[in-house]
This record gives structure tokens, C-alpha cells and sequence, in this order.
């Protein structure tokens, strides 16, 4: 499957899926999180978490491409699954509800396996995906993206609206967000939008706004040279002060200290 640049759009649907990136770069939204991605993410979805890749690089000469895995959502309810040796299975696939996402010494031979499970079907893509799963358990670094689960059932009818909201934050991240502009995606007056983002997802809408911009903001310290300055402007804050305050006040450590962490 191959990925388009600025095509992204937040989406939903009743499987699970596997997204492994082959080539290209970018921001991707999963659930209430938003992060920056790069050649090998993996990353698992239980059915129903809002998502979306968005390509905003490529080295040269390279087209944008991902190796996306659908299965069905009744997997892990049939007989086949219904069994102890598959039980290490079946609870990773319940903590995908938050979305994880993968990385480690196994990420090399899954994306192997994923190439293969392509060219397979019927009983071999079952056997191929079962593969798959046991070095998706044994994967030493595994990271739940969402600050909490974000099924349909969180949302009910007023699912679609949700992802309006997440998908216009994910397109303005490095902006001003103008709580006057969100609120009118959903034809509501301010004071009424913020009460109905409360009541959805248990945060202010600025909080929310806060939060993304401080996990995106973390994954760019921890996994690029940039300067914190620059890192800061990603991140929609031109005042650099304002941008220390709010990242220390969610992560317990200024930005210096945390890219620290990974030097």
C-alpha cells in the first residue's frame, strides 16, 4: 500500500490493523495522541481508534510506502483463538484499544514477515500473522500512544465529531488554534463546544491541545538533532518560555533534561 504526501484524514474501522512504514516521514495521530513517525514504525490499532499518517518527507528519489495488515475484529472471540497458548496474544490485542507502537531488536525480522504475509493467503496467512504476533510479544520496547482508549463506544454518535476536532489539531499543530475556529466545525458557540469536549474526553480542549503538542514535542527531542527552539515552533509556541512551562508541567523534567534521557 502506498502512502501520498499532505493526504491524510482521520479515519476509523471495525478490524484491527498493522501499519509498518517502509519509507517516508511524518506526523501521525492514533486515538488522543500526536507524535512524529519515520521509516520502520509499527504500530497495532484495535478496531474503532481514530488515525492517520500524514507524509511530510521522503528521502530522495524514494516514493512514500507502508505495508498495511486488516484483520477481522471477531479474531480473538473465534474457537481458534480460544485457548492458553494463544492467551499472551489475545491480551496484546486487547491493549491496542491505546494503540501501540513498536520498536526494538525484532522490528527487522517482523518487517520481513510483513513482506512475506503479502504474498500469502488462506491457511499460510493465518500461520504467517501468528509469526508476526510472537515477535510483536517479544518486541523489548512497546509504547501505548493514546492517553487512553478511545473506542467508538467512548464517543457513540458523536463519534465523527470527535475526529473532526482531533483531525483539524493534527493539521494545525505548528498554529495558532483558535478555540473560536473549532468550536464552528461543529456549528457550536465556544462556551457550548468546550462543555461537549469535557463531557466526551474527560479534558479542557486546551489541556488536550497542550498534551499533543507536549507528546509531539518529546517524541522530536528524543528521536531528532533539532534545537529546542525549533522543536518549540514545531509545536505551535512562539514564546519559548511559555513552551518550557507546559512541558516541564506534563513531563516532570524541562526539555534539556528529557532529550538527556537519550543521548
Amino acid at each position: 500500500m502506498e502512502l501520498k504526501q499532505n493526504s491524510a484524514r482521520v479515519h476509523s474501522h471495525k478490524n484491527y490493523e498493522l501499519n509498518f512504514i517502509l519509507s517516508g516521514s511524518g506526523k501521525r495521530i492514533v486515538g488522543n495522541n500526536i507524535s512524529g513517525f519515520e521509516k520502520n514504525d509499527l504500530v497495532l490499532l484495535a478496531p474503532n481508534v481514530p488515525h492517520c499518517w500524514e507524509i511530510t518527507a521522503t528521502d530522495e528519489g524514494e516514493t512514500a510506502k507502508c505495508i498495511v495488515i486488516h484483520f477481522y475484529e471477531n479474531l480473538i472471540t473465534s474457537d481458534f483463538f480460544n485457548k492458553p497458548e494463544l492467551e499472551s496474544i489475545v491480551n496484546l490485542l486487547h491493549k491496542a484499544e491505546a494503540g501501540i507502537f513498536f520498536n526494538g531488536s525484532a522490528i527487522s525480522k517482523i518487517k520481513a514477515l510483513l513482506k512475506e504475509l503479502t504474498q500469502k493467503s488462506g491457511l499460510e496467512s493465518y500461520i504467517g500473522l501468528l509469526r508476526i504476533f510472537k515477535y510483536l510479544i517479544e518486541c523489548e520496547n512497546k509504547e501505548f500512544l493514546s492517553r487512553q482508549p478511545v473506542g467508538v463506544s467512548d464517543f457513540d454518535k458523536d463519534f465523527d465529531k470527535i475526529n473532526k476536532i482531533y483531525e483539524y489539531v493534527f493539521k494545525h499543530i505548528h498554529q495558532e488554534i483558535k478555540l473560536s475556529e473549532v468550536s464552528a466545525l461543529l456549528n457550536m458557540a465556544p462556551g457550548s463546544f468546550c462543555r461537549f469536549f469535557k463531557k466526551k474526553t474527560q479534558l479542557t480542549f486546551m489541556d488536550y491541545v497542550i498534551k499533543i503538542r507536549v507528546g509531539y514535542a518529546a517524541k522530536m527531542l528524543a528521536e531528532t538533532n533539532k534545537q529546542i527552539t525549533e522543536i518549540a515552533y514545531d509545536c505551535g509556541y512562539n514564546n519559548l518560555a511559555n513552551f518550557n512551562h507546559y512541558f516541564k508541567k506534563i513531563m516532570q523534567k524541562t526539555p534539556s533534561g528529557y532529550r538527556k534521557e537519550f543521548c
